[in-house]
């Protein structure tokens, strides 16, 4: 009898340290998903930046003009 009941703790033992590993596991995902969020919203903003002063740069080029870039604009906004 107490024997079985030993080995029935053990088994609670590692039921509950296995949902421990697994909440730690889960929490370091959820980090690196908000920090994955965060890198591609600075990013886009970077890539905005970089195709403005593009296309100013472009555009304020004299020589041997024909046409003038235009910014792209999303099929949402007109």
């Amino acid at each position: 009898m107490n024997i079985s009941s030993s080995i029935f703790a053990a088994q609670r033992r590692q039921h509950g340290s296995a949902v421990v590993v697994y909440l730690a596991l889960l929490a370091i995902m959820v980090i690196l998903a908000a920090a994955n969020s965060n890198t591609l919203l600075h990013l886009h903003r970077e890539l905005n930046l970089l195709d403005q002063r593009q296309i100013k740069r472009l555009n304020a080029s004299s020589t041997n003009v024909i046409f003038t870039v235009e910014s792209p604009t999303t099929p949402g906004q007109p």
